[in-house]
């Protein structure tokens, strides 16, 4: 079945079946391989990805659900070269670890702080429960996310 996928502002057309998992079509067929699959039940967050500037977890949306859409990777929320604001305050941080986690909890991250440009604690904690991180580092993801929505002036 061909399907044309609109992701990171590109089109791109692939043969796969439509209940592929979105996750194994950027990563085995697009080659895009920064959003990580995690248990593969939607449970860890580690695949997660914009769809219609929305979270969803990529390893268990099919591929046929998202024809036509705006799908935003990890890949795709740099701008002009310049990190995402999220993306910095990571770095700034040191939020990283193993860094298997970090795309997924990323790019909740970025789509909390633009549902919520000033979340609260308990928002942050909210808003990031569906995301695993097995080394434990919340206290600095909280961290780096208040340090993005006070620099959200360059996102």
């Amino acid at each position: 079945m061909s399907i044309t996928l609109k992701i990171n502002n590109k089109e791109h057309t692939v043969e796969v079946e439509g209940d592929t998992p979105l996750l194994w079509v950027l990563r085995d067929n697009l080659k895009m391989q920064g959003t990580k699959f995690g248990c593969g039940m939607a449970q860890c967050g580690n695949c997660t990805v914009h769809l219609n500037g929305q979270p969803i977890r990529s390893c268990v949306t099919p591929v046929s659900a998202v024809s036509g859409q705006t799908i935003t990777t990890i890949e795709g929320i740099a701008k002009n070269g310049k990190l995402h604001a999220v993306q910095q305050a990571w770095l700034d941080h040191d939020v990283v670890q193993c860094g298997y986690c970090q795309s997924g909890q990323i790019m909740s991250a970025v789509a909390l702080l633009e549902q919520k440009p000033n979340p609260t604690d308990n928002d942050i904690e909210s808003f990031m429960a569906g995301n695993i991180c097995r080394c434990g580092t919340y206290p600095r993801i909280k961290l780096a996310i208040k340090a993005a929505a006070k620099n959200s002036g360059s996102v």
